[in-house]
């Protein structure tokens, strides 16, 4: 009751901010589940509901439960809040596989994107076991649109879990969990106190994985992946990452690096012989993992300035819009 009473104190005074308090504007909601009283019994038939070229932001409940549906937001509907009710409570599953472009369990091309949350499985190879399936992409979600936003989500897959496609992004306290390349795209985004879970060991012990393989093609482009104050663990071995494209950035700052973590880090995958290009960045990192002393000799090393340019919410939010979210987004 007296956590009640501080939210509705926030709530009717918006002077203060609490870390377990999240103030929701008053938008129109379209409620999916199961129940009479739903409008929808299905994710997708929500997301059909709203009008094309929406300029408000509008609300999608989605009741506890498992969604067996293949999910995509359409670029020409932004400003769509899709709420769930928790990771491991509401979670949309399908099995698609053979390709990243379009095997998604939930795809979103859309800009100004907010979902919270909810897990996204893709369920082929997932979860992994001794007798594991061929291996292939099987995208659990692909995100495509700018200004896109993830709050407690869960993303589960085995092979490309999850496509940081294009456009600026911010994952809070979200988990995702996969074996290889499991991280991968262009996108521009902050991992912020996300916990990263290898499961390639599960079914070979012995298997090493890969955690990102970010896509930045040339030297103007400002992409790049962020990990800060995320938690890297699991089972089996993973490099934190290689190079997909000729000048891939990836850097984890103030992070957890688990012992699943091999001591050489990186890899330049096709780019053997031009690692000047790549940035793969540790700074200020912790664990049994955060060894740096048998990485390989071209990791990078940023300048104060460098680092806290990339780590600052302002590299993917210099225009405001995280705070333009119909929710307050709390770490």
């Amino acid at each position: 009751m007296a956590r009640f009473l501080v939210c509705a104190l926030f709530i009717s005074t918006a002077l203060f901010r609490f870390t377990n308090c999240i103030v929701i504007e008053n938008i129109p909601t379209i409620n999916v589940g199961k129940s009479q009283n739903s409008s929808f019994s299905s994710v997708q038939a929500a997301i059909n509901s709203v009008p094309s070229n929406n300029k408000n932001w509008i609300s999608i409940s989605v009741s506890a439960g498992v969604y067996n549906e293949q999910v995509e937001i359409p670029s020409d509907k932004p400003f769509i809040y899709v709420k769930g009710e928790g990771m491991g409570r509401t979670s949309v599953v399908w099995d698609g596989h053979g390709s990243i472009l379009t095997s998604a369990t939930f795809t979103s091309f859309a800009d100004n994107i907010l979902v919270s949350g909810i897990t996204f499985v893709n369920a082929y190879n997932y979860p992994p076991s001794k007798n594991i399936n061929p291996v292939m992409p099987a995208v659990a979600a692909r995100i495509s649109g700018d200004q896109s936003a993830f709050r407690k989500c869960g993303f589960l897959g085995y092979q490309d879990t999850l496509l940081d496609d294009r456009g600026k992004h911010y994952f809070v306290l979200c988990t995702i969990e996969g074996a290889v390349d499991f991280i991968f795209g262009n996108g521009q985004s902050i991992y912020e106190k996300c916990s990263i879970v290898l499961n390639v060991g599960i079914p070979n012990p012995n298997s090493t994985g890969y955690i990102a393989a970010q896509a930045r093609h040339t030297p103007d482009e400002i992409s790049g992946f962020v990990f800060k104050h995320c938690s890297v663990g699991g089972k089996g071995h993973a490099l934190l990452g290689r190079a997909w494209k000729a000048y891939s950035r990836v850097i984890y700052y103030a992070s957890s690096l688990s012992n699943v973590v091999v001591p050489r880090g990186w890899d330049a995958w096709n780019f053997v012989g031009n690692e000047r290009r790549i940035t793969f960045v540790e700074e200020e990192c912790e664990g049994a993992g955060s060894n740096k002393s048998k990485r390989v000799a071209w990791e990078k090393t940023l300048t104060r300035q460098e680092l806290e340019s990339f780590t600052s919410i302002s590299y993917i939010d210099s225009r405001g819009w995280i705070r333009r979210l119909p929710i307050h987004i709390d770490v």
